[in-house]
């Protein structure tokens, strides 16, 4: 019989078990970081890294995000689930000796790692600009989600998985795949299927479906209102936003209007313009197109269908700054895409255009 071929999330599982396994007395305690308004990957990647850690190799640890958890399917998400996180502070760069960051690097500007300090681990599936300085470095930027290269770690391991555990993993690759449309590998696919035969479906479910305050419909009717449409590229900028979250939430659902392969939001939030952009196609790369229309490439990211970033505007701006940030940040996007940048836009939601 043929040898058996390894895939790459196995691979990954294997150097990230290999790594405990020798680091795991000096490795404790462990801090666990996500990015800044942490999403269901991030939070997956999290709990079960933090369960891998403390059961198998014997090492405390505490999770950390930055940012608020806003969005309601998140929310839920961590009530059901039980995730204990905890918002960072800055004393626990000092008490924490060895911290991994997950679904984030410490580059990224997306999260509050100290600017000069080195990662004990790095699971993520972004690209970067500049290679994450850690003691173990896992980026698999084909992975569809990062906590994938965490579930496989936990399949390696032959037990079975906590239904908690399982369901968070298994709402973290569906949210970052699309329900697995955006993942293209087959050991991927494997690896869910696997996950999915422990996951509590009606939590899943719950999570998948919560109550929405008024404010998401607030924003939602915004977010029609003010798209407009120029050659199967969607704008719209919401204006001041609950949390940065709800502008992905509704690039990902303006994505969904038929006449459409692009969708692009911007919000307002403490002084900083979020954006959100969002593509149904296969062949580009939405987090690198982002980075190329920022002044500073290390304020945005993303892969290949879905790209996100922030840059400073001021906390007391004006409402004419405001727009000119916008409309800059728009204009560059359309360039990019090669769209004019003095279109007559089509207001698909009111009927009528400007």
């Amino acid at each position: 019989m043929p040898d058996k071929v390894t895939q790459p999330a196995e691979t990954n599982a294997q150097r990230l078990l290999e790594f405990l396994s020798k680091r795991r007395d000096s490795l404790s305690p462990l801090l666990i970081l996500t990015h800044d308004y942490p999403d269901p990957d991030a939070l997956a990647a999290a709990l079960a890294l933090s369960y891998l850690a403390q059961e198998y190799f014997n090492i405390p640890t505490r999770i950390t995000y930055g940012g608020v958890i806003g969005r309601s399917e998140n929310k839920a998400m961590v009530r059901i689930l039980k995730i204990p996180l905890h918002k960072i502070r800055p004393e626990y760069f000092k008490k924490y000796r060895n911290i991994a960051l997950v679904d984030t690097q410490p580059k990224f500007k997306n999260n509050p790692f100290p600017e000069k300090r080195k990662a004990s681990i790095v699971l993520d599936q972004h690209t970067y600009t500049v290679k994450p300085s850690a003691d173990l470095s896992i980026v698999d930027t084909e992975c569809g989600a990062t906590c994938v290269i965490v579930a496989e770690a936990l399949l390696l391991q032959g037990d079975p998985i906590p239904t908690r555990v399982a369901t968070a993993l298994v709402y973290g690759i569906l949210s970052d795949t699309l329900d697995l449309y955006r993942a293209h590998r087959e050991d991927v696919i494997k690896t869910y299927l696997a996950i999915i035969s422990h996951c509590d479906l009606k939590s899943l479910a719950q999570i998948q479906n919560p109550g929405r305050s008024r404010k998401f419909f607030a924003t939602l009717q915004r977010a029609l209102n003010r798209a407009i449409v120029y050659r199967r590229l969607l704008v719209s900028h919401l204006g001041v936003v609950e949390s940065p979250d709800l502008i992905s939430q509704m690039a990902e659902f303006l994505l969904t209007y038929e006449k459409v392969q692009w969708s692009f939001c911007t919000g307002r939030y403490h002084g900083r313009l979020y954006v959100s952009l969002r593509t149904s196609l296969t062949n580009v790369h939405a987090g690198d197109l982002l980075r190329s229309i920022f002044d500073n490439p290390r304020n945005a990211g993303g892969h290949a269908a879905i790209g996100g970033g922030s840059l400073r505007v001021a906390n007391e701006a004006s409402e004419e700054l405001w727009q000119e940030r916008e409309k800059m940040i728009q204009h560059r996007l359309f360039r990019k895409l090669r769209r004019s940048v003095n279109a007559k836009f089509q207001k698909p939601f009111q009927g009528g255009q400007t």
